[in-house]
């Protein structure tokens, strides 16, 4: 493909070579997605992007109190080398470029990634792929932190100044504004928000002393990036060009980079997903298809590596044929397109040049606030980002509830012949395996009873010592993933060293200005509160919880924000609570209506546990809601189980989701009157 020629813009030229072609999987045990991984390969994926589920992200074991009902939901479990070597099973990894979307314990997944290479025979510094590694916005957006801020960027920095040495192909951090869209954000604080923690970060390489100044550059060139593109077509591209441009600033005004191939604005995508509709989930795929189109048809600003989602993500986990759709889309636009024919097409357009001249100066005066506030750092730990991403948010949900942007299916266009894609035994998506975890949990047992446990021992000390001293972990890390370390082994020395954080929720902090549509139809609700609320003769409470280790608090903060605008005294801590916490701060704060929100796959059994804690500790007349992707047959459950509601994403208009939530509390308040 390379070597033909073709007539482009400026004349006869080389073809170029498309993107990574990859697809985002990960699920139930590391042999099942080992044969997903091969399977797609041998359909032409070129590259792989791992999904890990949220006890290994958190740094728990799969037996752990908190991963009960996650392991293998939303990715693979990684408990220790035996699960790595058994999901790269006759993958050679001196050939594959891995992308493993891991943040808080990122060093450790990389550790077990060099150890199972190494057991492969297979050098180091042949290694090619990236760790996300990105925690800045895990406090902002997806919830996966473990540690404080700066403990956290140490990590960070240490995987940096390793990489660039050890494993010099490697992209030891994937600095990530992918999540930030899917908590809300505008282009421009897209834009602000990532290029302030690629700053933060490289600061803090800078300033570490584990990185000579001569060498500076060569880290530099290793930052890459992850980006979401929407479905606003034109502003996408014009985004992605602003990215590359404010970058190349970054990299010479900041930093001094002379050299132009260490300023390239290196970035991997997956579109967005936040987007896609339970409601007619067939139009998902022309939403994939454009999104695709604004990452791919600027040459200029064209990603290094593409991934899509499948069209039916907003129902539930993709099947294997689903994921071969998406990847078809991704050859069918690099085979068979011209697309890789021609030098940008948008060189010298007015309309371009200027759309992405005002990104870029919104994105600088936004960039001076973070600075002016103390960096990225400080702007997560006095909320600003968190708070700013919130009110975003708020304004994209009541624009479409209120119809001033369409949703082809959900607010506009509503009728609908029935889908055949979804009519299948299986619903039209992948269901976990339940046996899954209980098998995960006897092969962690089994592991644990095989090991040198004195080889673990020391490895642990190495560990905790480096830590305690600030020396590099990466090697003791490593040798914690040779000697049988696990990974909750591994997270509880860090927790000792570090301690544990809880990032602002900025529910508190994030302004209400509703249009005039919105105040229209949250006045009746509120007349309704206040109802009720004087015949109860205290105000109404509602208590939002995030049971387990789902991070994806987008839906609970919006509903949190929308009950205290409708006149609601709410209780909302933020994420990764424990059915026990939840149930204890419903007794203590004595609210009348308790909603979890849940987007792992894990309700069922998250659910069922808060709801026999609640009858334990005398609130069984206390109504409980619950929202998330839950399919038909999971919502009859639970509400056999005694949820009064369920609401998934079809339900999206918030106001009337509260208007139902205070029905349900008159009714049950009256029947235990």
């Amino acid at each position: 493909m390379t070597d033909s020629k073709t007539a482009g813009a400026s004349g006869t030229r080389a073809k170029d070579k498309p993107w990574l072609i990859r697809t985002y999987a990960g699920h139930s045990t590391a042999e099942a997605s080992n044969a997903l991984y091969r399977k797609n390969l041998a359909r032409g994926q070129t590259g792989l992007s791992v999904a890990f589920d949220l006890p290994t992200q958190t740094g728990y074991d799969s037996d752990h109190a908190l991963a009960k009902g996650e392991v293998g939901k939303v990715g693979v479990p990684i408990s220790h080398l035996g699960d790595m070597e058994k999901l790269f099973a006759e993958i050679p990894l001196e050939r594959m470029n891995t992308s493993m979307t891991i943040n808080a314990t990122a060093p450790w997944l990389l550790a077990l990634y060099i150890a199972c290479a190494e057991k492969q025979g297979a050098p180091r510094d042949q290694l090619t792929g990236t760790v996300q590694n990105d925690i800045i916005k895990e406090y902002l957006s997806r919830g996966t932190y473990i540690f404080p801020p700066q403990p956290s960027l140490r990590l960070i920095t240490d995987v940096i100044a390793f990489t660039y040495r050890e494993v010099p192909k490697w992209n030891p951090t994937n600095v990530c504004s992918y999540h930030l869209q899917e908590a809300g954000a505008t282009p421009v604080q897209e834009l602000a928000y990532a290029l302030a923690t690629a700053v933060a970060v490289l600061d803090a390489v800078r300033d570490s002393g584990q990185v000579p100044p001569e060498d500076f550059p060569r880290v530099v060139g290793r930052i890459s990036f992850f980006v979401n593109a929407g479905l606003r077509f034109i502003t996408e591209l014009c985004k992605m060009r602003a990215f590359t441009e404010l970058w190349d600033e970054i990299c010479r005004e900041r930093y001094g980079i002379e050299e132009e191939k260490y300023r390239r604005f290196r970035y991997g995508v997956q579109v967005n997903s936040l987007g896609l509709t339970e409601q007619q989930p067939e139009n998902n795929v022309y939403r994939i298809l454009l999104e695709a189109l604004a990452v791919t048809l600027s040459k200029d600003a064209r990603a290094r590596a593409v991934q899509l989602p499948a069209w039916n993500e907003a129902l539930g986990l993709p099947r294997p044929w689903d994921q071969q759709w998406s990847l078809r889309l991704q050859q069918i636009l690099a085979f068979e397109t011209d697309l890789l024919d021609y030098d940008d097409i948008f060189n010298g357009s007015t309309v371009i040049d200027a759309k992405v001249a005002e990104l870029k100066a919104e994105a600088r005066a936004e960039l001076a606030r973070i600075e002016d506030l103390g960096g990225a750092i400080a702007a997560v730990e006095n909320a600003y980002m968190k708070e700013r991403l919130v009110e975003s948010a708020a304004k994209r949900l009541e624009a479409i509830e209120t119809g001033a942007q369409t949703v082809v299916g959900v607010n506009a266009y509503q009728d609908s012949e029935p889908s055949p894609l979804t009519r299948g035994g299986d619903g039209g998506f992948l269901a976990p395996d339940p046996a899954a975890e209980a098998g995960q949990l006897e092969n962690l047992k089994a592991w644990r009873a095989a090991r040198d446990q004195g080889a673990v021992d020391r490895a642990l000390a190495e560990l905790e010592a480096a830590a305690k001293e600030g020396a590099n972990i990466m090697e003791p890390s490593i040798a914690c993933a040779h000697a049988g370390v696990t990974t909750g082994e591994w997270g509880e020395v860090l927790r000792r060293v570090f301690g544990e954080y809880r990032a602002p929720t900025g529910v508190g902090g994030s302004a209400a200005a509703h249009s005039q549509e919105e105040e229209d139809a949250l006045a009746p609700v509120r007349e309704r509160v206040e109802k009720v609320s004087r015949r109860l003769g205290r105000r109404l409470k509602i208590l939002v919880g995030k049971p387990g280790l789902d991070g994806h608090s987008n839906g609970a903060e919006q509903i949190a924000v929308r009950a205290r605008d409708a006149g609601f005294e709410v209780v909302y801590e933020g994420i990764r609570l424990t059915p026990a916490q939840i149930v204890g701060a419903a007794l203590e704060e004595g609210v009348h209506v308790i909603g979890l929100s849940i987007l792992s796959g894990s309700h069922v059994a998250l659910v069922g546990e808060v709801l026999e804690r609640m009858d334990k500790a005398g609130l069984s007349r206390v109504p409980l809601v619950a929202g998330g992707i839950i399919p038909p047959e999971d919502e009859a459950a639970l509400k056999k189980a005694g949820v009064a509601a369920v609401y998934t994403p079809k339900d999206y208009d918030l106001t009337a989701i509260l208007a139902d939530i205070v029905d349900i509390v008159d009714r049950a308040t009256q029947e235990a009157a």
